[in-house]
């Protein structure tokens, strides 16, 4: 993300200006970054993961979300895109522009965007009360962090790898890793395992 040249302004301002907007545009605590483009493998991996998604979660009260939808996280006066997320509250159903009660977020790291999901973006996460997991999901190898959050409140880390199942606890979907990868040419170059399935 970079810095647009815009005076600092209310989250109600940001949500009148961006509407009228033909970028999207993320907004924390009166600064707004201009969103770039993503890559074919990231625009890829997070298609696949977004129809696993929904095709486990069709016809019951959960909602899954892709890339064009805002995130509030009002405890840090901020508006994200996350590139999918998945929100049960009928609250969120009602709202037409934002949600604000994900049980699950999904970020696809990006060498420009790694540190910040992995650090900054992710300390804002953590201050929704329903979020229950966080993926984050590697742009350049076979590779997802799954944070979940236990009975204490405390973020563990499961970490999975090639052959392994990824388990998202907060929708009840283990999915085969290869399936997150399938028709995805990494940034290295080589293509995954599941590429052609």
């Amino acid at each position: 993300m970079t810095a647009v040249e815009k005076p600092i302004f209310s989250a109600e301002d940001f949500l009148a200006w961006e509407a009228a907007q033909t970028e999207k545009h993320e907004y924390i605590a009166g600064e707004v970054f201009a969103m770039a483009g993503a890559s074919d493998a990231h625009v890829t991996v997070s298609g696949n993961v977004f129809a696993a998604l929904r095709a486990h979660l069709r016809g019951g009260p959960c909602r899954t979300y892709i890339a064009d939808m805002k995130l509030h996280v009002e405890a840090a006066d901020a508006f994200f895109y996350p590139d999918v997320f998945v929100t049960c509250s009928a609250a969120d159903a009602a709202r037409p522009n934002f949600k604000r009660e994900p049980v699950l977020i999904i970020e696809v790291l990006s060498k420009a965007t790694a540190a910040f999901d992995r650090g900054g973006k992710f300390a804002h996460y953590r201050r929704l009360p329903s979020l229950q997991e966080y993926a984050l999901i590697d742009g350049e190898r076979i590779a997802v962090d799954v944070f979940r959050r236990d009975t204490g409140g405390h973020w563990v880390l499961y970490p999975y790898g090639p052959g392994e199942l990824v388990e998202l606890a907060s929708v009840g979907l283990s999915l085969p890793i290869e399936a997150i990868y399938e028709d995805v040419r990494l940034d290295t170059g080589d293509a995954s395992p599941a590429s052609g399935g």
